[in-house]
């Protein structure tokens, strides 16, 4: 399993979009980058978390930060998910979990004592050198996307 720390590269990838595009991040050097993992289009949690990023999309992009949502489900999926609750924001497709495991956000969850293999939900905070500047946990669904606004605000 991957491990990466605060000042190591971020790991380079490109994923589809689903607005028909793709998004590779060392396309993005000398810009701030915000990738937010997320496990599952449409389901309570992760509604609630896109919900938060969408509404800050423009205080993201006032901060000159680049956002993109990921999760392993396919662009159809993401597709409908932000048509549903109109979000503001780029949705980027890794059914294949290239980039969730290069970022070593698929591990060994629990829950009500069952165990599988899952999406840690966690947010990284690429700078423009593509650097990983900040990794943030998502402790809490409700006010993550603040936190990692409040991160980019404040470099």
């Amino acid at each position: 399993m991957t491990t990466l720390r605060e000042g190591d590269p971020a790991p380079d990838l490109t994923l589809p979009l689903d607005d028909g595009t793709s998004f590779t991040l060392s396309d993005h050097r000398g810009h701030t980058v915000v990738l937010f993992f997320y496990p599952e289009d449409d389901s309570g949690g992760c509604v609630d978390e896109n919900i938060e990023f969408s509404e800050r999309a423009d205080q993201f992009a006032a901060a000159g930060a680049r956002l993109v949502g990921i999760s392993p489900d396919s662009v159809e999926s993401h597709i409908r998910f932000r048509r549903k609750y109109g979000l503001k924001l780029p949705l980027a497709a890794d059914p294949d979990r290239l980039a969730i495991e290069a970022y070593g956000l698929w591990q060994l969850k629990k829950l009500y004592g069952r165990e599988f293999m899952g999406l840690i939900r966690t947010s990284f905070i690429v700078d423009a050198e593509g650097k990983i500047a900040r990794i943030i946990r998502a402790t809490r669904i409700k006010g993550h996307a603040q936190k990692v606004l409040e991160a980019v605000q404040a470099g």
